[in-house]
């Protein structure tokens, strides 16, 4: 019985450390953000900004050839709402 406890006490640390650090991984590669040290690489789209609406609904700001475009995001695709064009935004 004292040997089930000290498995217990070692394991359950273990188990919880890797369940947490795999979630703290998922979160930092779903929003981009590098994993290993190092200069950001330029690409043609950034993405500037993510708003959730809802479960699977999202509002998305992107970059894109010095424009910033607004993008409604959902399960049945992208729609582009948005551009700033001339400076301001103008809805299509």
């Amino acid at each position: 019985m004292l040997e089930y406890i000290l498995r217990l006490l070692i394991l359950l640390p273990i188990v919880g450390g890797m369940a947490w650090g795999s979630l703290w991984l998922w979160k930092r590669v779903q929003m981009g953000v590098p994993i290993a040290g190092g200069q950001k690489q330029g690409r043609p789209v950034e993405m500037v900004g993510v708003l959730p609406l809802g479960p699977g609904t999202k509002l998305a700001v992107v970059e894109f050839a010095g424009q910033q475009i607004l993008l409604s995001v959902s399960r049945n695709g992208v729609t582009r709402l948005a551009d700033n064009s001339q400076g301001d935004f103008h809805v299509d």
